[in-house]
């Protein structure tokens, strides 16, 4: 720079005239602006105006030199060390008090006074120009210094990083640092606070190595501001090691190392640092408060919440509305309202985030009417709500269900102009779609100025069900074109209109997608995907995008387990429960139902018996859902005590759990059981539903009530308004065609609304069936060709009930008829289950391992079968063959060989169950089996003496191929 001239170098023409007009402006305020003075000088001081103490010290020196003044003010008094500290001190209280204008006021008279400014009074004036936040002045006056030293670059410093300027700051660093001004403690924190302003870590790196060797590391400021930088750049674990080698810490270094941890939303590290203080009252300011508050809110830990607002009551903190407003939203979202609204009751004069935090915490917890009614009285107060207050109440509609009143927030929300805020609109949208009204909530969208991803996911999410389903593709198809990037709440929007659409050509584009942007193996996408490829029958494409998954959960697996169980893939369903709980997923409610529908598939009674055991031992037998489960699985394996006892063991019965009882004794021929139990659903007040009133009309087709299953059917439509589905229709023809009222039948079909579907021309086909009608069998067969035609069972009946009359000929025509087309009868078979292992027979099967043993105890039951006077019905037969072929294919039917196969394989005190196509035989050693057909499970009460019950159960399975 040069050499420096002692004195002082004014500032440009510019800077000296602005400093003399407020050196005018000061005397103006003293003197033009005073009110006029009474005529009595005593009184004077009583009317003179309040100005500050830096300004009446002006008016005092003013006065001592103006010209009036009997002894002007000596050379020698300006140029006095006295004058100086005058000088300083009035700038100092200039700086404390943030007043720029007095502080031009003081320097300006400096300037006018030519005193010469020693180093105190220069850093007096550079702080007071960095205190006001006027860094240009500062500068002009810190450039025009003779001396520099390491005080004033710190104070310029200083007042460049209290603006934000942390750039200007580290170039400061750098300049004073080349001008070889040795740094102290204070400059070092000053400098680092600026490096953490503009995040810059390098350099920032570098200071803290100069720390180091000027062995300022223990300086408290300096460790602070290190702790401070790292945890702004997110180095928090350097963070950490600053603050554990600090000797010493304040709250300025807690608040920096909790600031950065929840910079990077390390909730659990928040609480725990917090923990780790030693002074549990220090001083905290409130927004580190509020983020320990909110750590705590986002890990729904409660019980650390409420020791943290124990703390602010102890230290007086709780009375700040802004940490109540955190602790509102913190017991929200642990699930305490009542707490919530316990502090927000003492907040003295709420303001719009509190009022906003509390109608939050409201609609959050379901509370939606309290939400409303808070709204009313904020309103009442005359509070004006803001767009998240508005948002809140939106969604508070949106659960309450009124569209009405949504329809009044609407307008109100667009009387305050908020209707095109991104939070109220996408509140909106979502409002709308879900009361259905598809064209408000596009309204809304198209409103929108500004729309995010959240606005596109709650526009498709009204395309869900419905016909509207294309229009979500649309949607979805205008988003990417818009350049929109879907997030992973988008897709499983639109994998769910892929699944209720069945488009799984779709879903497998959006898979696409998924896979592009590595969105694939998240759980809840993963999910969605799952549930779309098995909804639409492509479950190896399921199982695929199942093993793909990273992380798996419950949620998960139940869907996979879900969808093999209702696609009559039990066993399938079954491995993957066991493969869960080798991962260590804990099943829940749903899973337990799903496995328990898998069992009852198969009719799996070991494994059923099993999942029983588990639901007991995780608490789930009071669920309803669980237990109805329970309850249909024992009945369709044959255990229709077991289920009555799991039924009865309900506290509560819904309309499912009633719904299972009636078709169980439905389907076990109990008609009686299931009409009383319906009788006493209706005395508890449970309204029968379509499903009920299908297993009250198999009851009486079973039992053969006629006009009782004429008089349900009538009440239907006529007491519980429920419309006949094809269901009914079709039981109400099973209920006259086993009576053998096949003319009631022909017309009651043409009486339906509806067109006949192929359920009820198969169960006029089975009616025929069992009466020889080959008349009207031959029409029903003609109406299966037209809508079903690749559905085998149809040619199978009509060529027995020709086999039944002898039209050989036709069975010809029938079995050739069923070639040409392509149609094959899918084998019949039988499985029995020994030691945890299925084994599967045919009919004639040699090809089991133990086939030759097989054989050998049929023949030797048969024998022994013989001599007590058994033969075999060949009536039913049907095959135009000799007595001895039928015979044989008697005994070597499916059934027998999976039973001898037990008798050879279990002990005398066994359990036997057998599995056929249409037949479950069980077995017990108190002499006691089941038989259950595609229809209904049938008991008989067999004879002490084995060999007779066995003469009765191969008897049963002799007749099984007829269907009798």
């Amino acid at each position: 720079m040069g050499a420096v001239s002692p004195t002082m170098h004014y500032p440009s023409p510019p800077f000296h005239r602005l400093l003399l007009h407020a050196s005018n402006f000061s005397s103006c305020r003293h003197t033009h602006f005073r009110p006029r003075l009474p005529q009595n000088p005593k009184s004077m001081h009583l009317h003179r105006p309040k100005a500050t103490s830096a300004a009446l010290q002006i008016s005092e020196m003013d006065d001592l030199a103006h010209p009036s003044n009997p002894r002007p003010l000596r050379r020698a008094d300006w140029n006095s060390k006295e004058l100086l500290r005058k000088y300083s001190g009035m700038l100092q209280t200039c700086a404390s008090r943030g007043s720029l204008n007095d502080g031009m006021a003081v320097h300006a008279h400096i300037i006018k006074s030519g005193v010469h400014p020693d180093s105190h009074l220069w850093i007096s004036l550079v702080n007071v120009y960095s205190k006001c936040s006027s860094t240009w002045l500062a500068r002009r006056v810190f450039d025009e210094m003779p001396d520099r030293d390491v005080v004033s670059w710190n104070a310029l410093m200083a007042g460049f990083v209290g603006e934000g300027n942390g750039d200007e700051g580290v170039l400061l660093f750098c300049k004073m640092w080349m001008e070889g001004i040795q740094p102290n403690g204070f400059v070092f924190a000053t400098g680092l606070k600026a490096c953490s302003m503009c995040l810059a870590l390098s350099f920032g790196q570098q200071v803290h190595g100069e720390v180091i060797k000027f062995g300022l590391f223990s300086d408290i400021f300096v460790g602070s501001a290190l702790v401070d930088l790292y945890a702004k750049c997110g180095e928090m674990e350097l963070a950490e090691r600053v603050f554990r080698y600090m000797p010493e810490r304040n709250v300025v270094s807690w608040n920096a190392l909790l600031n950065g941890y929840v910079r990077i939303c390390d909730e659990e590290e928040v609480i725990e640092l917090f923990n780790r203080m030693v002074d549990p009252g220090m001083r905290l300011n409130k927004f580190t408060l509020s983020s320990v508050v909110n750590s705590c809110a986002s890990l729904g830990n409660v019980r650390q919440g409420q020791a943290v607002h124990s703390l602010l009551i102890k230290v007086g903190s709780e009375l700040d509305e802004f940490l109540r407003s955190s602790l509102v939203d913190m017991y929200s979202k642990c699930g305490l309202a009542e707490d919530a609204y316990k502090v927000f009751a003492r907040i003295e004069d709420p303001d719009v985030v509190s009022w906003s935090a509390m109608i939050s915490c409201f609609e959050q917890q379901g509370r939606s009417s309290q939400a409303a009614e808070l709204f009313r009285e904020m309103g009442r107060l005359c509070v004006k709500p803001n767009q998240f207050t508005l948002a809140s109440l939106v969604s508070a509609a949106t659960d309450i269900g009124d569209q009405q009143y949504g329809d009044n927030i609407h307008g109100y929300i667009m009387k305050l102009g908020f209707e095109t805020d991104n939070a109220v609109g996408n509140a909106l949208i979502t409002m709308y779609m879900d009361f259905r009204n598809v064209q408000d909530g596009c309204r809304v969208f198209d409103a929108m100025e500004d729309r995010d991803s959240v606005s596109w996911n709650a526009l498709i999410s009204g395309f869900h069900s419905g016909s509207g389903c294309e229009e979500g593709f649309r949607i979805f198809n205008r988003m990417l074109v818009e350049r929109f990037k879907p997030n992973k709440y988008t897709y499983i929007s639109i994998l769910r209109s892929c699944t209720t659409l069945h488009e799984a050509s779709y879903g497998a584009q959006v898979h696409a997608h998924l896979i592009k942007n590595g969105l694939q193996k998240d759980s809840f996408v993963g999910t969605a995907l799952i549930d779309m490829y098995a909804k639409c029958g492509c479950l190896n494409n399921a199982r695929v995008a199942f093993d793909r998954l990273d992380e798996k959960d419950v949620f998960t697996w139940t869907v996979i387990i879900t969808r093999y169980s209702q696609t009559d893939l039990g066993e399938q369903a079954l491995k993957c429960f066991c493969q869960m709980q080798r991962e260590g997923v804990k099943a829940n409610e749903f899973t337990f139902a799903s496995c328990l529908g898998a069992c009852s598939s198969i009719a799996a009674l070991e494994s059923g018996r099993q999942f029983h055991s588990l639901v007991i031992k995780a608490g789930q037998s009071g669920d309803e859902f669980v237990a109805s489960s329970l309850a249909d699985m024992y009945g369709k394996c044959g255990c229709i005590k077991d289920a009555e006892e799991v039924f009865y063991e309900l506290v509560k019965r819904d309309e499912v759990a009633w719904n299972t009882m009636i078709c169980g004794y439905s389907q076990h021929g109990l008609g009686e059981k299931a009409l009383k139990a319906f009788e006493c659903m209706l005395e508890e007040g449970v309204r029968p539903d379509e499903v009920t009133f299908i297993g009250v009309l198999s009851a009486c087709s079973h039992v053969g009530l006629v006009e009782e299953g004429r008089r349900y059917f009538n009440s239907l439509s006529e007491v519980y308004g429920i419309s006949p589905t094809i269901e009914h229709q079709a039981c109400m023809v099973d209920i006259l065609g086993r009576a053998g009222k096949l003319d009631e039948v022909k017309q009651f079909i043409e009486g339906m609304t509806q067109a006949p579907g192929a359920l009820v021309w198969q169960t006029i086909l089975g009616a025929c069936r069992m009466h020889r009608n080959v008349e009207f069998a031959e029409r029903a067969a003609e109406k299966l060709f037209e809508l079903v035609p690749h559905m085998d069972s149809t040619y199978i009946l009509l060529s027995n009930i020709y086999a039944s009359v002898g039209r050989w000929d036709d069975v010809v025509k029938v079995r050739a008829m069923m070639s040409s087309h392509g149609v094959k009868k899918e084998p019949g078979c039988s499985w029995i289950d020994i030691d945890g292992h299925v084994h599967v027979f045919l009919p004639q099967d040699g090809s089991h391992p133990k086939a030759h043993d097989i054989y050998l105890k049929l023949e030797e039951l048969s024998s022994q079968l013989t001599s007590v006077g058994y033969v075999p019905n060949t009536d039913h037969v049907l095959h135009n063959v000799a007595d001895s072929e039928k015979k044989e294919s008697l005994l070597y039917h499916s059934e027998r060989l999976a039973l001898a196969y037990g008798l050879i394989s279990t002990k005398h005190e066994w359990f036997l169950l057998l599995w056929e196509l249409l037949v479950i035989i069980l077995w017990r050693s108190s002499n006691h089996f089941t038989r259950r057909d595609a229809d209904h499970l049938a008991y008989f009460n067999c004879f002490a003496a084995p060999w007779n019950i066995l003469e009765s159960v191969l008897l049963v399975s002799s007749q099984v191929l007829t269907g009798d």
